[in-house]
C-alpha cells in the first residue's frame, strides 16, 4: 500500500530526528502539517502534531511543544485512542519534569498510568513507572521512588528491555546516593554496569561509572573517584559528549589534590 504524502514527510522527518538534524526534521513535519490541515484526516494530523511536539520539546521550545501536545490530546480523545492519550500525557509530564515542575509532571504521569488500565503495554508502563520514580526521588520521597523503580525493573525484565533495565538500575543508584545509602547505590550501579557490559554499550557503561565516581566522592574516597572518572572521561572523549570539559576539569582537580595535601602538610610542619 502506497504511503500518503503526509506519512512520507513524517517518515523523512523521523530519519532526520534520529540523526539529530532537528531543523531538517522540523521542516518535514511542518510541511506534513500543511498537508494534514488540508486533508482533514484526524489520525494523520495527530501523528504529525505529536512529532512536532517532540521536536519542539528536545529543542527547548516548551510552550510550542505544549500547544502541539494539547491539540494532539483533543484529537486522540475524539478518536478514543487510549494508547495515544497515555503517550501524550506522558510527553506533557516530561515537559514539566524537564523544567523541574515535579508535581505537575507527576499529575500527568499518574493520569497516563490510569489510562493504561484500559490496555496492556508492559513496555510503556515500565518507562512511566521509572519516570514516576524520578519525580519521587527528586521530591525526596525515597521509599516511594524505590517502589516505582522496583516495579519498573520487573516489567523491563518481562519485556526483555535490557537497556531500559540498566537505565533504571542507574536511576535507582542515584536515588540511593541522594538517600545517603552508599553501599546500596554502589550495588545498583554495579548491576547497571554488568548489564551494559553484556550489551557492549559503552555509553551506559560510562553512565554507571559516573554514578560510582559520585558514590566515592560522597564517601571521601578521592583516589577511587578519580579511577572511575578517568573511565568516564575516556567515554566522553570517544563519543564527543557534552560533559567532557566539565568532567576533565573535575578529574584534573582530583589528580592535583594529593600534591596540595602534601604541600599543606609541609607548610604545617614548618
Amino acid at each position: 500500500m502506497r504511503q500518503s504524502h503526509s506519512a512520507q514527510l513524517n517518515q523523512r522527518g523521523n530519519v532526520h530526528f534520529s540523526r539529530g538534524f532537528y531543523t531538517e526534521a522540523y521542516r518535514c513535519y511542518a510541511r506534513a502539517l500543511e498537508v494534514d490541515r488540508k486533508s482533514g484526516d484526524p489520525r494523520a494530523l495527530a501523528t504529525t502534531l505529536g512529532n512536532l511536539g517532540n521536536i519542539c520539546a528536545v529543542s527547548g521550545k516548551r510552550r510550542q511543544a505544549q500547544e502541539y501536545y494539547q491539540e494532539v490530546l483533543e484529537l486522540q480523545k475524539t478518536l478514543g485512542d487510549n494508547r495515544g492519550i497515555s503517550a501524550t500525557l506522558a510527553n506533557l509530564g516530561n515537559l514539566h519534569v524537564d523544567a523541574g515542575e515535579w508535581e505537575r509532571g507527576r499529575a500527568y504521569y499518574l493520569e497516563a498510568l490510569d489510562r493504561m488500565e484500559k490496555f496492556e503495554d508492559d513496555a510503556a508502563r515500565a518507562v512511566l513507572l521509572s519516570d514516576l520514580g524520578l519525580v519521587a526521588k527528586e521530591t525526596r520521597h525515597f521509599e516511594q521512588a524505590m517502589n516505582y523503580y522496583s516495579e519498573s525493573i520487573v516489567l523491563m525484565k518481562r519485556v526483555g528491555n535490557q537497556s531500559g533495565e540498566a537505565d533504571v538500575f542507574k536511576m535507582m543508584a542515584r536515588m540511593y546516593l541522594a538517600w545517603e545509602r552508599y553501599d546500596d547505590a554502589m550495588a545498583c550501579a554495579q548491576t547497571s554496569l554488568a548489564i551494559a557490559e553484556r550489551l557492549r554499550d559503552e555509553l551506559r557503561m560510562g553512565g554507571a561509572w559516573y554514578v560510582m565516581a559520585d558514590c566515592h566522592k560522597a564517601k571521601g574516597c578521592e583516589e577511587k573517584e578519580a579511577q572511575f572518572l578517568q573511565r568516564v572521561v575516556r567515554v566522553d572523549r570517544k563519543y564527543g559528549l557534552p560533559k567532557l570539559e566539565e568532567n576533565t576539569r573535575r578529574l584534573e582537580a582530583l589528580r592535583l589534590m594529593p600534591e596540595r595535601k602534601q604541600s599543606m602538610a609541609g607548610e604545617g610542619a614548618s
